[in-house]
């Protein structure tokens, strides 16, 4: 694959530092959640995937959309995130609520959802590694 763009960030002192953009657009201090044993006086790296996910996922989205001519334009895409103990490490789920708006029709909206959750570079990325749930709202 010939990459379109590049991202770059460095995180240093792992959860408890901070990350930084190369371009200086994010500069977040980081922190482990409350419910970690943490502060939560920061942002934590499954946030960040979160809001990238949910991001990535809405203009895939919008994408399968305008090929069906299918206005989504005012969908929205929740990312919730979870961590936890998988034998001696973690893992990651995903769960991925789409609420579509109110012109779209059930069945529609479901079929769009899988398409874009086949093109999303974040699905490709998690398929076989993360579980991931659609919900169609």
């Amino acid at each position: 694959m010939d990459a379109l763009y590049t991202a770059v960030a460095t995180a240093t002192h792992g959860r408890e530092g901070r990350a930084v953009s190369s371009d200086g657009r994010i500069d977040v201090p980081l922190a482990f959640p409350v419910e970690m044993g943490g502060n939560g006086q920061g942002t934590n790296p499954e946030q960040l995937f979160a809001a990238g996910y949910a991001a990535c996922f809405g203009s895939a989205l919008g994408a399968v959309g305008r090929q069906a001519k299918v206005d989504v334009s005012d969908a929205a895409v929740t990312a919730e995130v979870g961590i936890g103990k998988v034998g001696e490490g973690f893992a990651l789920k995903v769960t991925l609520r789409v609420e579509l708006p109110d012109t779209v029709d059930e069945a529609t909206g479901h079929k769009l959802v899988e398409a874009a959750h086949q093109v999303c570079p974040y699905s490709n990325a998690t398929r076989g590694n993360i579980e991931v749930t659609l919900v169609v709202e």
